[in-house]
């Protein structure tokens, strides 16, 4: 609320200013973020207020929106509706969270000819609130499961450039790793190694279900079996049970089973039996020796055309582009 006032102007009228819009809150993905910690230690997210209304009918700033970057895979959950508003899965998409409030009306723009010093002006309104959790599932080509101890982290320092913790003894790995795999024909694939499964990791056993929830966005699973405990097909029906008791739609997916630690069994006898049953099953085997290299290249290759678009992705990719 404002009057003019001058030297020949000792009871002017009203020249109060409207006060400045809010800023609004805007969440944007980014390809140079890969988890969400820059956001563990700030969880109230405020953008700038707007400025009040000035005299001489000056209109007050407005707030600085808030832009918070996030990487390529959060999703957003709403905590009052319980749903997803959004999920993030290209870099550069930005979307609407909150919005600022509206700035209130200065006493100006309530002069009338019969009220022509209106003493009052209207408050600004209060900006949106929102509480959401923000979910981050990665986005891999290839996801490496195994139970504890398969040798999962020395497979994947092997074939990217991903350096985990390796050692001799169970649960090393205890957060997701993601690692870049060079292909031939200079394409890359993104490898993802969660941590190990055990039983019952589907229902939350060892945090399993909230590393298997990172598989959902794989387009191949690699399951790693050690070769060393002569117990290939029972390994394997765990890991494929703790799969299908998550999210059955994993075992829909491109699979590949690997058996690792070659250069450790004094036989391979019995892999023959193994190969035959997974043939059978339609599900390809190969075994690696990943310390001493043995197997590696066969592996690359066969994750690249595992990668390769199949038939029925191409021709839905050819009718979204003829539909621009």
């Amino acid at each position: 609320m404002s009057f003019r006032r001058g030297k020949h102007l000792p009871r002017g009228g009203p020249d109060g200013g409207d006060g400045g819009q809010g800023g609004s809150v805007f969440f944007e993905s980014s390809s140079h973020l890969y988890d969400l910690n820059h956001l563990l230690y700030t969880p109230h997210l405020l953008a700038k207020k707007g400025g009040a209304g000035q005299k001489n009918k000056k209109q007050g700033k407005n707030g600085e929106d808030l832009v918070v970057k996030v990487p390529v895979g959060t999703l957003f959950i709403d905590i009052t509706e319980g749903r997803i508003i959004h999920d993030f899965q290209i870099a550069g998409e930005r979307i609407l969270v909150v919005r600022g409030g509206k700035g209130g009306r200065g006493n100006v723009r309530f002069a009338t000819s019969t009220r022509q010093t209106p003493r009052y002006a209207e408050k600004g309104e209060p900006g949106e609130e929102r509480w959401l959790i923000l979910e981050l599932r990665l986005i891999a080509d290839v996801g490496i499961v195994g139970l504890p101890n398969a040798g999962k982290s020395t497979l994947i320092s092997r074939l990217t450039s991903a350096t985990p913790q390796i050692a001799d003894y169970p649960f090393t790995t205890r957060h997701p790793i993601l690692g870049v795999a060079e292909l031939p024909d200079f394409r890359q694939l993104i490898v993802v190694d969660i941590p190990a499964l055990i039983k019952s990791s589907h229902e939350g056993a060892g945090l399993g279900d909230r590393f298997l929830r990172h598989l959902e966005r794989t387009k191949i699973i690699l399951f790693l079996l050690d070769l060393s405990r002569d117990r290939l097909r029972d390994d394997l029906e765990t890991l494929m049970g703790e799969l299908r008791g998550f999210n059955p739609v994993l075992l829909q997916k491109r699979c590949l089973v690997v058996g690792s630690k070659l250069d450790l069994i004094p036989s391979r006898n019995h892999l023959q039996g193994f190969t035959h049953y997974l043939k059978g099953e339609g599900v390809e085997f190969i075994t690696v020796a990943a310390r001493s290299g043995e197997g590696l290249r066969q592996l690359v290759e066969r994750l690249a055309r595992y990668s390769e678009p199949s038939q029925k992705e191409r021709e839905a990719l050819s009718v979204k582009n003829e539909d621009g």
